[in-house]
């Protein structure tokens, strides 16, 4: 029997002193294009959880944040979308420091960074990302997507 491959990612809930929560718009990537999410990224090999939110949130952000800033506020085991594609594991940090200018660094795969309030996100937002965003506002630690 094929051993189970898993991809793992990392997402930044990056909230501001008025409690909003940091989006991007997806441009150009073949997936979810026009729909808002979060600082992410996949954790490369030899990376730890919080070491890949660092180094995504410099590369797509332009911000700095420190390791101990950074805390795992929900996971999401996630089912594979098609055949060829993997299922994942997606680690959800929070972090309220930070420091740099927020800006769009890639500009190729976003045209829209943005704060949104809980209470007014837009309705254009990855499903998973959504569900997500739910579970962390509900203190749900764990969650499990696409397994209907």
């Amino acid at each position: 029997m094929e051993k189970h491959k898993i991809i793992s990612a990392v997402h930044l809930f990056l909230i501001d002193k008025s409690d909003k929560i940091l989006m991007s718009r997806r441009y150009k990537t073949g997936y979810e294009d026009g729909n808002y999410s979060v600082v992410a990224g996949h954790i490369e090999k030899n990376e730890t959880v919080k070491q890949a939110m660092m180094r995504e949130a410099k590369e797509e952000a332009g911000i700095d944040i420190k390791f101990e800033d950074l805390e795992v506020v929900h996971v999401m085991y996630r089912k594979a979308e098609n055949e060829t594609d993997s299922d994942r594991i997606d680690f959800f940090l929070k972090s309220t420091k930070w420091k740099g200018e927020i800006e769009i660094m890639e500009k190729e795969k976003c045209n829209d960074m943005r704060w949104f309030g809980f209470d007014k996100l837009p309705k254009n937002i990855v499903p998973y990302i959504k569900k997500s965003i739910i579970e962390f506002s509900s203190n749900s630690y764990f969650s499990e997507y696409g397994w209907q």
